[in-house]
């Protein structure tokens, strides 16, 4: 809401804000308000409400929570877009494509193209579990010299915090979002067979890089094909395609189109006819008006097997109990799964996150890639958009936790080299494989370099 200073002294101004009404703001309501430095520096908060606004000023104000009290606000020069999908059959809740559609119709959450950084790495975890690996297998996570004739000298990734950690388990390394695993992980399933694998999620390979940087997510992804993606996780293994319309009628009420969508159906799925059965819409597009029989839904395609989903989901719920998305438990749940994402230079924040129930992507940035400042990961930026937004959207609803699926087995496992425990072993804790992931009895000594053993060591 706009306003208009008429009064302000070193403690209180005095606002109208039309309609014959004031409103008055104190020195809490603006101490936000530095001044801008940089795009990583602001200056000192303010000392009066003087410094901050002056008889005449035009200013934003908006209500506190709950309509309690007022504070100064501003418009924002960052943009950001929220994409929510029912993961039993890709209905869009909620869907937000920018902050003002009159300042800007283009919409962000189906057309905005942006990196997706380690929002995207549990699609490569996917695919090293597929390929041989569990949430206990260990790589080296140490740093990565990577040959590439594109750039003026080597790549050499690292790890936001700038450090490396050493041998780590593959469910440690999602939790804490360790670049140096990812590339690694990749490199061992193979970039070719990654790009093919990730076609189980409806991701488009042609806009997605032939090398070990995809492990990072510096492919391109709009928030609406991320969401489906993590649906695919979210309802055990399906691909559903996101829908808009539920069905449209004509002037005098009688339906003229309805949507059928791919729906999570595990077998024997029996598929009703529905009640208006004079309708035909497969895959989301009406064929044929006139024909009878239109089924109430299609069953969607399994694409990813039931204990891969599984262990993803338990693998996405440790990013929130301890990982980088942690700020989630605020929420007090149990069945929240999610990643964090933040591009290079900060340009990228995200965070996509579930439960049975709903499945929700953010992303925050500038439209011209600038970056959002020190500091402004997806943690930071996007993850406290998508705690408000599902706290509201989950108020009221049971939790729903995945059902293990027949067939896994829980073991007490050795945390640092993620082999079955011995009697000597000091730190065991448990995690849960399909029959062929089981690992070996560990032995006395580990091969590879320890945590304080951390070289350059492999050159790409």
């Amino acid at each position: 809401m706009a306003g208009l200073v008429t009064q302000a002294s070193s403690n209180t101004a005095t606002v109208y804000v039309g309609q014959g009404e004031e409103i008055e703001l104190n020195l809490a309501a603006m101490e936000w308000a530095r001044p801008y430095i940089d795009a990583s520096r602001v200056g000192n908060a303010p000392q009066r409400v003087s410094q901050v606004v002056s008889p005449g000023h035009v200013i934003r104000v908006m209500r506190g929570e709950g309509g309690e009290g007022w504070s100064l606000a501003q418009v924002p020069a960052v943009e950001g877009a929220i994409v929510a999908l029912d993961p039993e059959d890709g209905a869009v809740r909620a869907l937000v494509g920018g902050y003002d559609f009159f300042r800007s119709n283009f919409n962000r959450a189906v057309r905005a193209e942006r990196q997706p950084g380690s929002a995207f790495k549990p699609f490569i975890y996917s695919a090293g579990l597929a390929h041989g690996h569990s949430p206990a297998s260990v790589f080296n996570d140490a740093p990565v010299v990577v040959a590439d004739i594109s750039l003026d000298g080597d790549w050499r990734p690292r790890n936001y915090s700038g450090r490396f950690y050493g041998p780590t388990r593959l469910r440690e390394a999602l939790a804490h979002s360790r670049n140096l695993v990812s590339i690694r992980l990749l490199d061992e399933v193979g970039v070719e067979r990654t790009l093919d694998f990730l076609g189980h999620f409806g991701f488009e390979r042609s806009r997605h890089p032939s090398g070990l940087s995809l492990a990072l997510g510096s492919g391109s992804v709009t928030p609406l094909e991320l969401t489906r993606g993590f649906a695919v996780f979210a309802n055990g293994g399906y691909r559903v395609d996101p829908w808009f319309l539920d069905r449209i009628e004509d002037p005098y009420g009688e339906v003229v189109f309805r949507t059928v969508p791919r729906r999570v159906c595990p077998p024997p799925c029996q598929v009703p006819a529905h009640p208006d059965g004079d309708l035909v819409a497969v895959e989301g597009a009406a064929l044929d008006g006139s024909a009878a029989g239109t089924p109430a839904f299609v069953p969607a395609e399994r694409t990813l097997p039931a204990t891969n989903a599984y262990q993803m989901v338990s693998m996405l719920q440790d990013v929130i109990t301890s990982g980088t998305g942690r700020r989630a438990t605020a929420l007090g749940r149990d069945d929240l799964a999610g990643k964090t994402g933040t591009t290079n230079d900060l340009r990228d924040a995200w965070f996509s996150g579930f439960n049975g129930d709903l499945v929700t992507s953010v992303w925050v940035g500038f439209d011209d890639y600038s970056s959002l400042g020190r500091r402004e990961t997806g943690a930071s930026a996007a993850l406290p958009v998508w705690v408000d937004f599902m706290g509201k959207a989950l108020e009221g609803r049971p939790e729903r936790l995945p059902e293990e699926p027949r067939g896994m087995v829980t073991v007490r496992i050795d945390a640092e080299t993620g082999k079955r425990v011995t009697h000597r072993t000091q730190r065991a804790i448990f995690e849960t494989f399909t029959q062929d992931q089981l690992p070996h009895l560990g032995v006395e000594e580990r091969s590879g370099p320890s945590r304080d053993e951390v070289t350059p060591d492999q050159i790409f």
